[in-house]
């Protein structure tokens, strides 16, 4: 089970960086979709570096005794400075490109700082799990360890503290995020406080070491989990949202494509259906077929009956938009029938009321007063609101 929390942490992150990975190709120029890959990738960095094994491994290959412990401390800086840069990126701003050349150098000099610390640092016992407090009061790596500690915390503070404070500004996917975002970055300060806690306790003589072992990953874990949600949030949730209502829209729709399947059959008027394809290439492929039945029918709709209907059905609903849907309702299920009893070369010159039967006319209504088809009709009609009135 030793580093399981590591690799679970890793994995999850990367995964986050794979999905992104799509996005990051086809706008390779867009700095901030380069900034949330290099996150989620120092990220799980941090981790995979961190786990027991894996510092085992660089140790023995390397040949020097703990020269894991930089690796992982400057992975967790670079991580730090990336998420300041997010930020910067995320809320915008006339100087977007300053400030993050500014965070950048200033955690480059913390990287350069973690270097000389160690090469000038004695650290000859292999430490997997506690190099922390084991080495908290030898000259040197001791400023190593509080360097890194304390670039780690003020990143995730300042990142806390930014996302909280901007997600009241803001609503939705984004607030959400924000959110989400501050609280893995404040369990993200867990971790710092913890080692700092276990380092500071190795200063006056007492061992806390189970603090940094234990607690520590723990907190780091979560925190990874946390903001890779928060991360993703923003950037999947209006794509969840565009998909549950292009299946809302496709399902209200069907009462309508229903009235016309037979006319779209009989004519062709109707591409084939998309198999397995997502709900907005499906509504697509729904709202095209009853545009084209819509175009083909345009010769048969009856203004005189779609005035009386609309009259009537103001009276009755007194609602505007219901009593527009409803006659046009009537006008679609009526030109079906004359286009399917008559010549379909000729339209129709004296148009008797044909009103449809409620049980077709409110399914047909109920999709009608939600689409924008209502607008393409009523142009191919040559009614506008203004003339309906008059």
């Amino acid at each position: 089970m030793s580093g399981l929390i590591n690799y679970l942490s890793c994995g999850l992150l990367w995964l986050g960086m794979l999905v992104k990975a799509p996005d990051l190709v086809r706008h390779w120029r867009d700095p901030y979709l380069r900034v949330i890959c290099v996150l989620l990738a120092l990220a799980g960095a941090c981790f995979f570096l961190g786990a027991p094994p894996t510092v085992g491994a660089i140790n023995h290959l390397s040949g020097v005794p703990n020269l894991a412990a930089p690796l992982t401390y400057a992975s967790i800086t670079a991580y730090s400075a990336s998420s300041q840069v997010l930020i910067v990126y995320w809320r915008g701003g006339p100087h977007v490109h300053r400030t993050a050349r500014r965070w950048i150098v200033t955690y480059t000099i913390v990287l350069v700082g973690i270097a000389v610390m160690f090469a000038l640092g004695h650290t000859p016992v292999e430490r997997r799990t506690d190099f922390d407090t084991y080495y908290a009061t030898t000259p040197f790596t001791a400023e190593m360890i509080v360097l890194y500690l304390a670039g780690h915390l003020a990143a995730v503070s300042v990142t806390t503290v930014s996302s909280l404070r901007w997600a009241r500004q803001v609503h939705g996917w984004l607030r959400a995020g924000l959110v989400t975002l501050g609280v893995g970055s404040l369990c993200g300060a867990g971790y710092s406080l913890t080692k700092f806690a276990a380092v500071t306790a190795r200063w006056f003589g007492r061992d806390w070491t189970k603090l940094g072992t234990t607690v520590s990953p723990a907190a780091a874990g979560l925190g990874a989990v946390l903001i890779v949600v928060g991360v993703l949030i923003p950037l999947a949730g209006p794509r969840l949202t565009q998909r549950r209502q292009a299946r809302r829209t496709y399902a209200r729709l069907e009462p309508l494509e229903h009235e016309l399947a037979e006319l779209l059959t009989r004519r062709a008027l109707r591409l084939p259906r998309p198999r397995f394809s997502s709900p907005a290439t499906r509504l697509v492929w729904r709202q095209t077929s009853i545009h084209n039945a819509l175009g083909h029918l345009d010769a048969f709709f009856d203004r005189a009956l779609y005035e009386r209907t609309l009259e009537t059905a103001a009276r009755t609903t007194g609602e505007a938009e219901r009593a527009e849907a409803t006659a046009w309702a009537a006008v679609v299920a009526a030109a079906v029938a004359e286009e399917r009893g008559g010549d379909p070369d000729r339209p129709p010159t004296d148009a008797p009321d044909r009103a449809p039967s409620t049980a077709l006319l409110v399914p047909i209504a109920d999709a009608l007063a939600r689409s924008p088809l209502v607008a393409a009709a009523r142009v191919r009609a040559g009614t506008t609101e203004g003339s309906t009135r008059a």
